[in-house]
C-alpha cells in the first residue's frame, strides 16, 4: 500500500493552476489532498483511461510512453512537472514509475470547483471562517467536494455561503423534530448529532445515522413541501449553518434536479439506465413502470449502497415530489439521477401491476 502524507501549501503552491489560488483556499486545498508515494515500474495511468484525476509528479522520474514510443520523461522539481501530466481524457499516453516517485492526485471536477470558486468569489475563506467563530474550514471544503456542489453555478456557491445563517446548539437539543414542517436546509459545522425515525412499532425511534462535520440534512422536507421525516438532536455541543427553505430551492435545488420527459427518460434507460419507484411499496405493487426497482424515499438514505453508482436512474413517483427529493439525495451522494417530470401523473406513461 502506497505511503501518504499531507500536501502542503508550499507545495501546491510550486504547481500550476493551484499556484493561482488565494492563500486561504490553497491552506483549505491542502488539509484535503495527500502526496503518495509508488514503486518503480507500476503504472499512474495507462492510454485511454478516463479517470478523472489531475496528477503531478512531486519526485522522482515519470515516463510517458504512447504505443511502445516514449515520448516524454518528467522528473519531479523541474519546470515541466509543473503542470498535470497528461492532461485531458481520454489519457493520449500512459505514465510510468521509472524509479521510486511521490505524486499528487486531486479529483478533476473538484479542482475546477475550487479554482472557479476561487476565482468569482467576492471573499476568502477567511472571513467566511469569521461567520463561524474559528469553528474552521472542514466544513466549507467538504462540501465542495461533494459531487452535488460540481453541479452548482459559482455565483450560486458564494451566495450559499454568504446566506447561510449560523446558530449554536447544545447537546441533547433538537435541530428538527418528525411531523414538524420544513423550513430549513442545515450544515453540521462542528460536533455530532443523531437522526432518529420514530414507527408505529417504535415510539422511541430507530436510529437512522450519525453525522459530524460537512454533513447536511433536512433537504427532503423542503423539495417534498412535506413533514420532516425523521428527529434530529445533538449528541454534543455544535455549530449549524442553516439556509431557509426559499433560498435552498433557488440556489441548490433547481441547479441539480435534471427533468426530464418519459419520452427523454426511456431513452436513458434504454441506454442502460434504470427506473426507481421511490412510492411506498403498496402503491408500486398495486401499478409502475414495468422493471422498475422500488425504493420508498424514506429508505432512499439506507439503502443507496445497494445501488450501481455507475448506473443512470430516472427516478419517479406520482407527481414528482417525492422523486425530486430522491434524486437531490442521489446527485448530492454522486449518483446520476434523473427526474421522470409529471411522474405517472403526466398521463402518457406505460404501467403495469408488479408481480
Amino acid at each position: 500500500m502506497a505511503d501518504e502524507r499531507e500536501a502542503t501549501s508550499t507545495l501546491l503552491k510550486t504547481l500550476a493552476p493551484l499556484d493561482g489560488l488565494k492563500r486561504d483556499n490553497l491552506a483549505a486545498l491542502a488539509k484535503k489532498v495527500s502526496v503518495r508515494t509508488m514503486m518503480a515500474g507500476r503504472m499512474l495511468f495507462k492510454e485511454g483511461d478516463n479517470d478523472k484525476q489531475s496528477i503531478w509528479v512531486v519526485s522522482g522520474l515519470v515516463e510517458l510512453r504512447t504505443g511502445e514510443q516514449t515520448i516524454a520523461m518528467i522528473q519531479g522539481g523541474t519546470p515541466e512537472a509543473k503542470n498535470p501530466l497528461c492532461p485531458g481524457l481520454p489519457r493520449r499516453a500512459s505514465a510510468r514509475a521509472v524509479d521510486e516517485i511521490s505524486y499528487l492526485a486531486i479529483d478533476t471536477e473538484l479542482l475546477d470547483v475550487i479554482i472557479t470558486w476561487d476565482q468569482t468569489g467576492s471573499y476568502e475563506v477567511t472571513e467566511l471562517q469569521a461567520q463561524v467563530q474559528n469553528a474552521g474550514d472542514d466544513w466549507m471544503t467538504t462540501l465542495l467536494q461533494t459531487k452535488a456542489f460540481h453541479r452548482i453555478p459559482p455565483a450560486n456557491i458564494q451566495a450559499i455561503f454568504m446566506r447561510m445563517q449560523r446558530v449554536p446548539y447544545r447537546a441533547g437539543e433538537v435541530v428538527i423534530k418528525q411531523g414538524d414542517e420544513g423550513d430549513y436546509f442545515y450544515v453540521l459545522v462542528s460536533g455530532k448529532c443523531v437522526v432518529m425515525r420514530e414507527t408505529p412499532l417504535n415510539k422511541e425511534g430507530i436510529k437512522l445515522a450519525e453525522l459530524g462535520i460537512g454533513d447536511s440534512f433536512g433537504e427532503e422536507a423542503l423539495i417534498a413541501e412535506a413533514k420532516r421525516n425523521a428527529t434530529v438532536t445533538m449528541v454534543t455541543d455544535g455549530m449549524l449553518m442553516r439556509l431557509n427553505k426559499e433560498d435552498f430551492r433557488e440556489l441548490m435545488n433547481e441547479p441539480l434536479l435534471q427533468w426530464r420527459s418519459y419520452e427523454e427518460a426511456r431513452e436513458i434507460v434504454e441506454r442502460g439506465g434504470k427506473w426507481l419507484d421511490v412510492r411506498l411499496p403498496s402503491e408500486h405493487q398495486n401499478l409502475c413502470i414495468e422493471d422498475s426497482l422500488n425504493i420508498p424515499l424514506y429508505f432512499i438514505r439506507l439503502k443507496l449502497s445497494a445501488l450501481d453508482a455507475s448506473v443512470p436512474y430516472v427516478v419517479y413517483c406520482d407527481t414528482g415530489r417525492r422523486s425530486s427529493a430522491a434524486a437531490y439525495i442521489m446527485v448530492e451522494r454522486g449518483f446520476d439521477a434523473y427526474v421522470l417530470r409529471g411522474g405517472l401523473a403526466s398521463g402518457n406513461v406505460a404501467l403495469r401491476r408488479s408481480a
